[in-house]
């Protein structure tokens, strides 16, 4: 908004204003102090919204990328601090730069303190990184800007009748302003990987812009006359020269480097930067480290006039050319430096006249060569074995050369279009390609082939590399997308799986109770075990352990067990069909079991009743038999005593055979069923004997019920639940260990299991694991189901040995290259052999 820099300005003036007036301040110095105070607020407005912008752009982009379900729940929650925090964020910005300005003249030497001696503590991990960070960032700004900042610094000291300012001491400098980011991002709270990440892009936007301010507050203090004619000048390393270079070496380090001790502060910058978030060191520190390795086997340099730059891209499209025309897929692979040394300085030679002078590689253009050779080959070796990445790799190599020789910010940015290719495509091709899983995956293979030739083909330039990164992005993050959803898809039928394993276990608690007051046997026992169970445990999911619908189905136990008197036994017997069929039993088969358990009752016949003829036709107004309908209901009279079912719980199952017609001969009366008469027994009344004689035995339906299939299991798994559900011995104190923080573990943490047979280890994700029973679920990187196991067993297999947790790589692929690369290079002795 137009009214956001004088809101800015009227803020940094306030709390500028607030300080009393230095006794030691002329009118003139508060004036251009305050001056200077409201042009850098000014200035670094637009550079800070940017800032915020590009920061909430990064969250939503890591959580794209992350598979995480909690990782991207942290980016958003940080993206939602950020969103109601802005305003906050950037006043604070701006108050802590106008307070360095209104401490301009006060010595940053802390005053002595004679108390007690604090205690000492372990120093924070994330705090310490954070520190380091910030240090990183502030030398780099200083570094790239260091010209412009001792001119700043002495006009800043004339004001206030000072030394010459520097660091912290001097209100604009990087170290000042990576303060006040850190005072105004600390108020919301960001886990320290976000905090770490809005480092990162504060240095983009606004650290690396810096020079302009740097600038302009030079400009506004020379035209009013301070020191106009103080002339700044850079001192030239003493590091090793690059003979044909063409061109001085600038200042690039994280430090000022001076003249005497340029070889020591060039190893400490690359050391540093080695091991910090930041794995790039830049090109000329990088070349004085080749320059030093080179002296333990120097040798007399080539003679011959240097390429120039268009000569050496057209040796390199040439030698591109001739690799695609004598090579095939599957011959590809890295080139080291020294074969693309000469192969380039024959492209170079190739049509010269005899005695013409040779033409060869410049120094820098020589180290470079070098570098990305090693880059790439510090690659291949964080790569799985597998043929896809490196032929991918193979065909990168020429174009990322050629874009490294004409663009040095190819080096020098972590953020570089061409890097974050390259990183790219490394890490899809070592993931999707020739991960531990075995799979390749077609269409993405096609994809990166398509890009890779592209590459090949067109002239390199940073805006190909940003449209072919935009590319392979998208396609990835579809990838992504759909190995998300099966992954869910996994989860949620995990869960399911437990909350009817708890469903199940509380029904056989149940059943364990009322058997330790009857034991019954035979078909009875079959059916409470195998089937009626499976009926407790649905009722129990679907309702709850509370509900009307269960506390009849126990009340069903309890008549069945004879604990409770059975007023209606056709509704007893209804009920018992009903709840089979609800888990998947065939209505014949569950009309078989409930009329052998508890039979059809058959009424008495009176004096007065006739005499009924087999052959008679049925009346037209007779009602028509009682058959078994396509969904079992309750009676009138059971509706008052139980609630009802709906049709949902009801299988839909074929019609039943109708109910066999009583023989002739059963004629005595039904007697009433006595409370407490036991059913263990399941043998029917002796009325009931004919009902029954075209049955199956009951043996032969306790077996069907033994091997019938339990509800949500599958055949393979009856005997590993056996397995599961037996004694195991308790963990050992290292097996226990690992027990403890397996169930502190988030969900996302990567394993690697070990092949029984020697194969490759197989890399899985914890998706899942359930708290109550430590049930987990492992799957691939495409998200399908990889392992099932518990807790207690992955305890076990990890003390053994045969599963191993893999460490949280915050660094790519890329990244991890450029930190091995950087750490050969500082060895203290090297081969002299070249690469």
């Amino acid at each position: 908004m137009d009214v956001e820099p004088q809101l800015r300005r009227h803020a940094g003036m306030a709390s500028f204003g607030q300080r009393p007036a230095r006794q030691s301040w002329s009118p003139r110095a508060r004036r251009l102090i305050e001056e200077s105070c409201a042009l850098s607020a000014d200035w670094l407005g637009a550079p800070l919204k940017r800032c915020l912008d590009a920061f909430d752009q990064s969250l939503y982009q890591q959580a794209e990328r992350s598979r995480n379900h909690l990782e991207q729940q942290r980016c958003f929650d940080s993206r939602a601090l950020l969103d109601q925090q802005r305003v906050a964020f950037a006043q604070r910005f701006i108050e802590d730069l106008s307070d360095s300005f209104a401490r301009l003249d006060e010595s940053d030497t802390p005053p002595a303190d004679d108390g007690p001696l604090q205690p000492l503590s372990l120093l924070d991990r994330n705090e310490h990184e954070l520190n380091t960070a910030l240090d990183k960032l502030a030398a780099r700004g200083e570094g790239h800007n260091s010209l412009l900042l001792s001119e700043l610094g002495y006009r800043f000291a004339v004001l206030v009748a000072m030394p010459p300012l520097e660091g912290d001491a001097l209100p604009p400098s990087p170290t000042n302003l990576a303060r006040a980011l850190r005072t105004a991002s600390e108020p919301m709270q960001l886990p320290i990987e976000h905090r770490l990440l809005l480092l990162q892009v504060f240095e983009q936007t606004v650290t690396g812009t810096l020079g302009k301010l740097y600038e302009s507050l030079n400009a506004h203090l020379l035209d009013d006359g301070i020191l106009p004619q103080l002339r700044t000048f850079s001192v030239a390393r003493s590091g090793p020269a690059h003979a044909g270079s063409g061109r001085a070496a600038p200042a690039t380090t994280d430090e000022p480097v001076h003249a005497s001790e340029a070889p020591v502060a060039t190893s400490a910058t690359a050391a540093t930067s080695a091991t910090s978030n930041e794995p790039i060191a830049v090109l000329e520190t990088l070349r004085d480290l080749l320059a030093r390795g080179r002296t333990h086997n120097s040798s007399a340099a080539a003679q011959g006039r240097a390429a120039t730059a268009d000569e050496l891209q057209v040796a390199l499209d040439a030698l591109q050319q001739h690799l695609v025309q004598v090579t095939d897929k599957a011959s590809r692979e890295l080139r080291s430096a020294q074969r693309l040394r000469e192969e380039l300085v024959l492209q170079l030679n190739t049509g010269k006249p005899l005695g013409a002078e040779p033409t060869q590689l410049s120094a820098e253009q020589d180290d470079t060569v070098e570098l990305v050779a090693m880059l790439f080959e510090q690659l291949g070796q964080q790569l799985h074995q597998g043929p896809h990445a490196r032929a991918l790799l193979g065909d990168l190599q020429l174009p990322m050369l050629r874009l490294a020789v004409t663009d040095h910010d190819f080096f020098d940015q972590r953020e570089h279009p061409g890097r974050r290719l390259l990183g790219t495509v490394a890490e899809a091709a070592n993931d999707w390609l020739d991960g531990p899983d075995g799979e390749t995956d077609g269409p993405l293979l096609a994809r990166l082939e398509q890009l890779v030739e592209r590459a090949r083909r067109e002239p390199p330039s940073a805006g190909l590399y940003t449209t072919l990164l935009a590319d392979i992005e998208h396609h990835l993050a579809q990838l992504n997308r759909k190995a998300q959803t099966t992954e869910r898809r996994h989860i949620e039928a995990m869960q399911g799986r437990e909350k009817l394993d708890q469903a199940r276990h509380r029904a056989s608690e149940l059943m364990s109770e009322r058997f330790a007051k009857t034991q019954p046997r035979g078909l009875l026992r079959a059916l409470l075990e195998r089937a009626w169970s499976d009926v407790l445990a649905l009722t129990l999911l679907r309702h709850g352990e509370d509900s009307e619908t269960f506390a009849w189905r126990l009340r069903i136990t309890d008549q069945l067990l004879g604990q409770l008197p059975v007023d209606d036994p056709a509704l007893l017997r209804q009920e018992v069909e009903a709840g089979l069929q609800q888990i998947g039993m065939h209505a014949e088969e569950a009309e078989q079991v409930a009329q052998r358990l508890i039979g059809t009752p058959v009424p008495a016949p009176t004096a007065a009743a006739p005499q009924v003829d087999a052959t008679a036709p049925i009346p037209s107004n007779a009602p028509p038999a009682p058959t078994v309908a396509r969904k079992t209901s309750v009676t009138k009279a059971a509706s008052k005593k139980a609630p009802a079912i709906t049709s949902s719980e009801t299988a839909t199952v074929p019609a039943a055979m109708p109910t066999p017609a009583p023989a002739p001969e059963a004629t005595a009366p039904l007697p009433v069923v006595q409370a407490q008469a036991p059913m263990a027994s399941a043998i029917p009344h002796p009325t009931l004997a004919a009902t029954t004689d075209n049955l199956p035995s009951a043996t032969d339906l306790a077996l069907r019920l033994k091997q019938r299939q339990r509800l949500g299991e599958q055949r393979s798994q009856e005997g590993r639940r056996g397995n599961d559900t037996a004694e195991q011995p308790p963990l050992g104190p290292q097996e226990a260990r690992i027990h403890n923080r397996l169930r502190q573990l988030p969900f996302g943490s990567w394993f690697e299991f070990a092949d029984p047979a020697g194969g490759a280890p197989t890399a899985l994700k914890l998706a899942w694991f359930s708290p109550i029973s430590g049930n987990s679920l492992f799957v691939t990187r495409r998200g399908q189901r990889g392992e099932e196991m518990n807790l207690r067993e992955l305890a076990r297999a990890m003390a053994s040995g045969r599963v191993r947790e893999m460490p949280a790589q915050r660094d790519g692929l890329l990244d991890r290259a450029w930190h091995s690369l950087t750490s050969n290079l500082l060895r203290p002795t090297r081969s002299g052999a070249r690469p």
